[in-house]
């Protein structure tokens, strides 16, 4: 796609994309104006409603401080332009100059990471010598510079958690070096990278953004036939089938991370239960697996199936398929679904699948996390025992469900910031958290995090609830429940919970705000249900309030509340 192009496009999506404002500096040592364009155009097409500032030439420094507030920075400091003809005069200048360049330089990181330190997300790309030093065969001073400054960056890594350091050199080999810089440009305006550049860098760093937003997939949906192996089980028999080892050894390690496996083909499911349980090359088998739909039903129809019964979103799944027609179908369908086919070359399979692996990107994992398979297969096992004619009450009393109580847990940190940056359905603003910035949230003491944990007789649900007070302005600013926990009145004994809290603490009223997004209707009159009264109503976004006082609690006995503090 032409540059021309590029912008044509992004100036479309600029004036459709719609929602909350994610803001991104882009600061340099080096000339990257054609990044904005770009940077934009990748992810307004993820309908991340994107602005980008470009920072002033070669003040990273000063530019670090006048962006701090923004959601994100992107850093492009350049070893070859430390100071103008750094590359090639380096093995030149005295061990003194070169000692004090060194220290200047992570002083200045130093600086850097400071201002932004609490900044969402902060994206600096590590320090190379790929493009002129490529041809070199022993170390000079130009590596040796790039090599101690890279090693004081990750050292940063453990006190900046907002820190990601991004391997540049990746995305240049991944590209080659003439298609990623054109040192024509360099040597006249400082302009290293070519666009194809940054077409791949931003493809590159994007599932970082898709999790900040709230966008990451959820669930993995396999066909099994020429797709976890070579061959037709029908046809070719038990014997006859050859696994795809790699990509099955990859979609494991996946599932320990957390991410829901399933699968969805066309095929007897006695044959297909033979085959995980008995083939001794299977690697990926039940214990790895969430979710089956094995059956003759087209495949549009299985997929909406396993979506309603894992609770979550089409545009949470990425769809595996070797059939032509059934991808065609599925995008016509189910446009929603990230869906990709096998390759016709078997040897381009497993990378294919690491960059499918991209879009479930996680930047930390949690308890929940590594327990996602368990936890969701016990709910599976709760909606067979669900009498469908019966009273819902009357089920919901047969749990013995449990709510775990945590208030300002320090511990609960990373699960709370995915929490916000996951949960999309029972999200009444969809305010997405990172961990520093969820950190600071239970420092300060005009906040509260309240967090709850869920637990019944089939099992423990983990954290899954989460609300944030701003006792300062008076106001619910978050309110969520994972998916996992929908359908239970656990919402409204959470309710129950918060407005107890707040009554305790002196509070009077409280309000409270539904925005509303593509994906969280079934919320949009949650506080009405709660008996907060509507205040204002603006484009299907409704402000609340509710006078403690007035609050009358559910009767819901059946769930019973244990407080950890």
């Amino acid at each position: 796609m032409k540059y021309s192009e590029i912008i044509k496009d992004n100036y479309v999506l600029g004036k459709k994309v719609k929602g909350r404002e994610y803001k991104i500096a882009i600061l340099s040592n080096i000339m990257v104006h054609q990044s904005k364009e770009i940077c934009e155009y990748f992810l307004r097409k993820q309908s991340v409603n994107i602005k980008i500032f470009l920072g002033e030439y070669d003040n990273i420094v000063q530019d670090s401080a006048k962006y701090q507030d923004l959601n994100a920075v992107i850093i492009f400091w350049e070893a070859c332009n430390f100071f103008d003809g750094f590359q090639y005069k380096a093995d030149e200048i005295s061990n003194v100059k070169f000692e004090a360049l060194v220290n200047k330089i992570k002083a200045e990181i130093d600086l850097v990471l400071s201002n932004l330190n609490s900044t969402s997300l902060v994206l600096i790309n590590k320090f190379s010598t790929l493009v002129f030093n490529r041809y070199q065969v022993s170390n000079n001073r130009f590596n040796n510079i790039v090599d101690l400054l890279n090693q004081y960056l990750e050292s940063n890594t453990n006190a900046y958690t907002n820190l990601n350091l991004i391997d540049v050199d990746r995305v240049i080999s991944n590209l080659s070096i003439d298609f990623s810089v054109d040192l024509r440009y360099y040597y006249l305006s400082k302009t290293l990278y070519s666009i194809d550049f940054y077409k791949g860098y931003f493809e590159h760093i994007k599932p970082i953004f898709l999790s900040a937003t709230g966008r990451a997939k959820k669930a993995l949906i396999f066909d099994c036939d020429n797709t976890l192996w070579k061959g037709v089980l029908g046809e070719d028999g038990f014997d006859n089938i050859n696994m795809f080892q790699e990509v099955q050894h990859l979609a494991v390690t996946l599932a320990k991370k957390g991410v829901i496996v399933g699968l969805c083909s066309k095929n007897n499911a006695k044959d297909i239960d033979n085959v995980l349980e008995n083939h001794p090359d299977m690697i990926l088998k039940d214990d790895s697996i969430v979710i089956k739909r094995i059956n003759w039903d087209d495949k549009v129809s299985n997929l909406k199936s396993i979506a309603q019964d894992l609770n979550i979103g089409l545009d949470s799944f990425v769809f595996i398929d070797d059939s032509s027609f059934e991808i065609g179908l599925i995008q016509k369908d189910l446009p929603e679904v990230s869906v990709f086919q096998v390759p016709i070359k078997e040897y381009e399979y497993g990378l294919l699948f690491r960059k499918v692996s991209n879009l479930f990107y996680n930047p930390s994992q949690t308890e929940e996390d590594v327990a996602k398979i368990g936890f969701y297969k016990k709910q599976l096992k709760r909606l067979e025992c669900k009498n469908p004619m019966g009273n819902i009450e009357d089920y919901l009393k047969t749990l013995g469900l449990k709510i775990n109580l945590y208030i300002d847990d320090l511990s609960q940190i990373s699960r709370i910031s995915q929490m916000t940056q996951k949960t999309n359905q029972f999200n009444l603003t969809t305010k997405r958290y990172t961990e520093n910035e969820i950190k600071k949230l239970i420092n300060n003491e005009s906040k509260i995090v309240i967090s709850i944990g869920v637990s019944d007789k089939y099992g423990d649900h983990g954290i899954t609830g989460l609300a944030i007070l701003d006792l300062e302005e008076l106001k619910i600013d978050t309110f969520l429940l994972s998916c996992r926990i929908i359908g239970r009145n656990i919402e409204y004994k959470f309710m129950n919970i918060i407005v107890k809290l707040l009554r305790n603490s002196g509070v009077q009223k409280i309000d409270s705000q539904y925005n509303k997004t593509m994906k969280n209707q079934q919320v949009s009159d949650y506080y009405s249900k709660c008996g907060f009264s509507l205040v204002c109503e603006s484009n299907g976004n409704i402000e609340y309030c509710l006078v403690i006082n007035n609050y009358k609690n559910k009767e819901l006995e059946y769930i019973r509340v244990i407080d950890e503090r």
